[in-house]
């Protein structure tokens, strides 16, 4: 009769158990609850131009034009930065932290010109707030977004300090991960909002 403790000190030790990504998934959840809030906004906003005629000269207060190419540029340079954003994810995956920080950086520094940008747009929209219930859905669309892109500045700012700190390597990528998700919502928000409120007005 064979003795089974030897047989079983002979086994190789357990695979450890796969880590939850909780981080991931709590901003997956941030997510969809940003997309239901800009999706309700742009609801009412659809609703009430629809109410209003359909057109945008009964839609617009008179005297009121939406400047164009300003919040092009907007979505221009907010679209760059998922370039830079996703860049920095590639580069963090292959262990290259120069080109992390450098993503990072020119992420960041997109992210202001884009708030530049966007205060530039309210300058020249030249649209008082209580005026009408254009101007209070324009107003709470846009500064939503806005709201939510500052808060994917944060959280990337965040992430940028934790790569800095080295917390982040290929084999734990997710942090950063879950920072250019939530960033990536922003500018899909963003995308959307100008093709409904500032080309199709």
């Amino acid at each position: 009769m064979t003795d089974t403790s030897d047989v079983l000190l002979a086994l190789p030790p357990a695979a450890r158990p796969a880590r939850p990504r909780t981080q991931l998934v709590a901003t997956a959840l941030a997510v969809a609850g940003g997309a239901m809030l800009i999706g309700g906004l742009l609801a009412i906003y659809l609703h009430l131009r629809s109410a209003a005629g359909g057109t945008t000269a009964s839609w617009l207060p008179a005297g009121v034009s939406i400047p164009g190419v300003p919040a092009n540029m907007a979505l221009v340079t907010i679209v760059m930065t998922v370039i830079t954003m996703q860049w920095a994810v590639y580069a963090i995956a292959r262990n290259d932290r120069r080109n992390t920080y450098v993503a990072l950086g020119l992420t960041l520094l997109l992210g202001v010109a884009f708030i530049n940008n966007m205060a530039f747009v309210y300058q020249r929209l030249e649209l008082p707030i209580a005026d009408s219930a254009y101007a209070v859905l324009v107003y709470a669309i846009t500064g939503t977004q806005l709201a939510l892109f500052v808060a994917a500045m944060v959280y990337a700012g965040v992430a940028a300090f934790r790569a800095l700190g080295g917390e982040y390597s290929s084999r734990q990528p997710e942090g950063l991960a879950a920072a250019a998700l939530f960033w990536h919502f922003t500018v899909v928000a963003f995308a959307v909002i100008w093709a409904l409120v500032f080309a199709l007005k």
